[in-house]
């Protein structure tokens, strides 16, 4: 079997990628030079400091995973959601009770979730019937 030259792909991507940076640079430009010496007096900036603004917020808002957000998320939840399948129900109820005793999934309470559809136990997406809930639903009566 011969293998080909991805050559031409490879440059296609390469040139592709230096437009949409130059495109989205552009834009980062004409916004801040448009918007804010007008807004905060800060000064007006090149098309190479527009290049570094928006690199800049990619590293902090977005990382170099892929997309904006996206990436290896995808991957821990497939993953996951596998090992969830092949779990007996004994074994489901004890990874709920270790993870809610840690702090759930955001450490602001129980465990809430699952990969049943997004739920786990029947329970619905606002956690009622969950471990600790009160039955009193999302309105907050009946709570201290």
């Amino acid at each position: 079997m011969r293998r080909r030259f991805k050559g031409p792909k490879f440059f296609l991507f390469f040139f592709l990628a230096l437009a949409g940076l130059a495109v989205f640079s552009a834009i980062v430009l004409l916004l801040w030079n448009t918007l804010m010496p007008e807004i905060f007096h800060l000064p007006v900036i090149g098309f190479w400091q527009a290049v570094g603004l928006l690199i800049l917020a990619k590293i902090l808002f977005g990382g170099f995973r892929g997309g904006w957000g996206g990436g290896c998320g995808g991957h821990w939840r497939r993953k996951m959601q596998q090992r969830w399948m092949e779990m007996t129900p004994e074994e489901r109820e004890r990874f709920k009770q270790e993870w809610g005793r840690h702090g759930g999934p955001h450490r602001g309470g129980p465990y809430r979730g699952g990969f049943e559809g997004g739920t786990s136990s029947g329970e619905g997406q606002s956690g009622q019937g969950g471990p600790g809930h009160s039955g009193q639903g999302q309105s907050g009566q009946g709570q201290p």
